[in-house]
C-alpha cells in the first residue's frame, strides 16, 4: 500500500465550516477512483493548511490520480500548488474491522 499526504498552504485562514463545504463538493469525485482505498480530508487548527491523507493500492495509482486534471482542479479550488509527500505503507491497523492490513 502507499500513503500520500497532500497539503495546501493557504495565504489566508479558512474556517472549518468553509473547508467542510469545499471538501463536501470534491468528495464524490473520489468515489471509484482507481486504486484509492481511503481518503480523509484535513484542516489545521489555524485554518492555514488544508488537504488530505490518501491510502492507495500502489504509487502508480496515486501518480495517475494526481496528474493533469486533478492538479488543475485543486489549484483552482485552493489557489495554490499542492504539496505531496509520498510514503510506503507496508502495514496498517484497522480498529473498525479489528484487523491488520
Amino acid at each position: 500500500m502507499y500513503l500520500t499526504l497532500v497539503r495546501f498552504r493557504l495565504d489566508r485562514p479558512i474556517s472549518l465550516e468553509d473547508a467542510t463545504r469545499r471538501f463536501a463538493l470534491s468528495a464524490p469525485k473520489y468515489l471509484g477512483v482507481q486504486g484509492l482505498i481511503r481518503k480523509h480530508y484535513v484542516c489545521s487548527d489555524d485554518g492555514l493548511t488544508v488537504g488530505g491523507v490518501y491510502l492507495w493500492k500502489s504509487r502508480d495509482d496515486a501518480e495517475a490520480c494526481y496528474a493533469g486534471e486533478w492538479r488543475d482542479r485543486v489549484r483552482v479550488l485552493y489557489g495554490v500548488e499542492p504539496e505531496i509527500s509520498w510514503f510506503d505503507s507496508p502495514i496498517g491497523v484497522d480498529n473498525l474491522l479489528g484487523e491488520l492490513i
